[in-house]
């Protein structure tokens, strides 16, 4: 079945739209990827589950009344900011953060504006980055999470929580002793907390929606989660922190966004992508360091800087192949088409 078949489908279409919108979050463009990202949600807590499908339906039907570029549309590409800022706004106001709590009505009307306002500024920021050639990526996630989970402090109609999951590697113990679990959980879970799931097994889930678009993707996803982890090690972070997936979340969509997906995958731009991953996992550390006096978590904003940064900076090197947002499928698809004589790295 040719899943564009639904994408101007007058029934389907819309939903088909929100699907791609959800696996965009992790550069799938594809429905069906999308549909597994979801249930991997709802495995882990109907709770996100339910706030990730509120989010992306917003900020997708933002899109729609304002009149949006279709193709963008289409593409899922006003949902993914949309569909984080929901589920990152439970996330952090509940007094569990692995389940979530389901939002009252204030709370509810709070994260359908959050959502609005996210998919608006996807615009504004693609806007600014777009002389760059540089895609928004999750930045106007990040402005709008941190605005928003600001605000709750301050609305006695809206219940804050106890902000109980650590934002940073000094509120965990310093425990250095690495076991089994630590690996194959820290791996599951620095998928997982793209979308702030502390479960491992949803992180795996998440996995294998990637690699149902593209291989590729998957690939360098699961080499995100292990370098960081063993860049974590090597440099004795606390074992907690690695183990719930913190220092890898940020160098996953880091190597996903360089290796294949913004860069022709060759040789050179797959060493590029995994200095991209060392440097996204000390940069968390960082970032965390430098919000824990304000209580904010880092969210994906190393990523984007530390993508930005490279992206940006790739102009002026020979070596690496840039595809730009507009023509970015799958990185298979970015070999084929824009590889030319670059095969060799």
């Amino acid at each position: 079945m040719k899943l564009s078949r639904f994408q101007d489908h007058p029934t389907w279409g819309f939903i088909d739209w929100a699907l791609r919108g959800v696996g965009q979050v992790v550069f799938q463009n594809n429905p069906l990827s999308g549909l597994v990202i979801v249930g991997a949600i709802f495995y882990n807590s109907w709770v996100y589950g339910t706030i990730l499908v509120i989010g992306v339906i917003v900020g997708t039907a933002t899109a729609c009344l304002l009149q949006a570029d279709r193709s963008l549309i289409r593409n899922g590409l006003f949902g993914f900011n949309s569909a984080l800022v929901g589920v990152a706004l439970v996330a952090f106001t509940s007094e569990d953060f692995r389940s979530g709590s389901f939002p009252s009505a204030h709370m509810l009307v709070y994260i359908a504006c959050a959502a609005a306002l996210a998919a608006i500024a996807f615009s504004s920021i693609s806007a600014l980055m777009g002389p760059h050639k540089v895609a928004a990526l999750t930045m106007p996630f990040n402005l709008v999470g941190w605005l928003f989970l600001f605000a709750v402090l301050k609305f006695s109609s809206i219940d804050a929580g106890p902000l109980a999951k650590p934002v940073s590697p000094e509120q965990y113990a310093m425990v250095t002793d690495y076991v089994l679990p630590t690996w194959y959980m820290g791996i599951g879970n620095s998928i997982g907390q793209i979308f702030f799931q502390d479960n491992w097994i949803a992180g795996y889930l998440i996995l294998i929606g990637i690699a149902i678009n593209s291989r590729i993707s998957a690939g360098m996803a699961l080499i995100g989660a292990i370098v960081s982890e063993l860049v974590a090690v090597a440099f004795g972070a606390p074992e907690g922190a690695i183990r719930d997936g913190l220092y890898g979340y940020n160098a996953v969509l880091t190597a996903m966004a360089l290796g294949g997906f913004f860069l022709v995958l060759t040789v050179r731009s797959f060493f590029y992508a995994v200095f991209g991953i060392v440097v996204s996992t000390w940069l968390w550390a960082s970032v965390a360091i430098f919000l824990s006096p304000i209580g904010m978590p880092v969210f994906t904003s190393t990523f984007v800087i530390v993508t930005w940064a490279m992206l940006i900076g790739q102009h002026g090197f020979k070596a690496l192949v840039p595809v730009p947002p507009a023509e970015a499928t799958t990185a298979e698809d970015n070999r084929r088409r824009m590889s030319g004589g670059h095969d060799g790295g």
